[in-house]
């Protein structure tokens, strides 16, 4: 048994009195009258008759003891009984239980993923780290569990969004260029991720600015912008996972990439020019060079020829010297005019050249005159 509430007693009130929000109950019509205003829903319809009891009629009914009215017997007109002789407190008791129950469970068992640690905590002080599976833990709010995926990659790209400006930076030759690049990174502590920072991203961003911009000041323009690429980024790199250690982050640098490099807007038409005056300056030094190199190689096998020509000469000098002359002469004489002459005695014609004008070799060459003889010379103190 208990008291019934306050709002219950004051429909009870009214169902009562004659007098209500709806006018006076004026006689014979209940307050229902024509012209004093509306009627009562309590009262009696206007037609006189009796008014069918109502569901909450019967529910009130039923709930005091007796199934009376307020002076029925028992005395406990301010009483309600519940359905089947139970307690309201008990009831309250119950339900409170139930609601701790699940508050427990709810909080107590913690599932965590294969790509997930949980990290404890005992009224906001570090308790732990969770490895996956379901896990258990006091409940809330004694300990707290804190989810973190480590094997999520993340990746910064500076200027934020990905624009298609770079990055001003001063180079170490006292030139500027603009870079775009990218900063890929992942949870390695997880308590310290939690604990030791407030906004780990842009921790991480600061950072990797303050570790790009000492690097490329260190670096020469064309190795910002050429080969030397993977070396600033390897330098970056470590550089940035120094400074994130002394943090205590718990955060792991996965790799720096350079995207674009180049020099600023204003100056581009420029910086094209230098470029390609420069790639004239490496393509005439290659050439050079493969021109040296062919030089050389052909001086040094004159010279590995001449080397085992002097072997030759020293195990038989004068043999090797009669060939030498031999190989000689015939080169030579393979390329000049050549009279062979063979009948003993004849003196043939040597065209020989001066300042003549000699004749063309092809055509034949004039036939030799006959020497005639002599006449004898008179004889002194001959016959008259």
């Amino acid at each position: 048994m208990t008291t019934l509430p306050r709002w219950l007693q004051r429909i009870s009130i009214l169902n009562a009195d004659n007098k209500g929000p709806w006018g006076s109950g004026g006689s014979g019509n209940g307050g229902g009258g024509s012209g004093e205003g509306p009627r009562n829903p309590w009262a009696p319809p206007p037609g006189g008759g009796r008014a069918k009891p109502t569901a909450l009629d019967e529910f009130l009914k039923r709930a005091r003891p007796g199934g009376g009215g307020p002076g029925g017997n028992g005395g406990g007109g301010g009483r309600l009984n519940l359905p089947g002789g139970g307690n309201a407190r008990t009831l309250w008791t119950i339900g409170l239980a139930l609601i701790v129950g699940v508050w427990v469970l709810y909080t107590s068992f913690h599932p965590i993923s294969p790509s997930q640690r949980g990290v404890v905590t005992w009224f906001g002080k570090y308790a732990g780290t969770l490895d996956p599976g379901i896990r258990l833990t006091l409940p809330a709010p004694i300990a707290s569990v804190t989810k973190v995926d480590v094997q999520r990659t993340n990746t910064e790209d500076f200027p934020e969004g990905g624009g298609t400006g770079g990055t001003q930076m001063l180079t170490g030759d006292q030139n500027i260029v603009d870079l775009s690049y990218s900063v890929s990174w992942n949870i390695k502590i997880p308590q310290e991720f939690v604990f030791q920072i407030k906004d780990p991203r842009q921790t991480v961003r600061a950072a990797a600015e303050s570790a790009m911009r000492s690097v490329i000041a260190t670096s020469e323009l064309n190795e910002v912008i050429g080969s030397g690429q993977n070396v600033i980024q390897s330098r970056v790199q470590e550089e940035l996972q120094q400074i994130l250690d002394s943090y205590n982050s718990g955060v792991n640098i996965l790799g720096v990439a350079i995207k674009q490099a180049g020099p600023p807007e204003q100056v581009v038409d420029a910086f094209k020019d230098v470029t390609a005056a420069q790639q004239d300056a490496r393509g005439a030094i290659n050439r050079s060079r493969g021109y040296a190199q062919q030089v050389i190689a052909k001086a040094q096998g004159e010279a590995a020829a001449f080397d085992k020509v002097y072997e030759q000469y020293r195990l038989a000098p004068e043999v090797t010297r009669r060939r030498m002359y031999y190989e000689t002469m015939e080169q030579v004489l393979a390329k000049s005019d050549k009279t062979i002459v063979e009948a003993p005695g004849v003196v043939p014609y040597l065209p020989l050249r001066g300042n003549r004008r000699l004749p063309d070799p092809e055509m034949a060459a004039p036939e030799p005159q006959a020497v005639q003889p002599a006449a004898p010379a008179p004889q002194a103190g001959g016959a008259q």
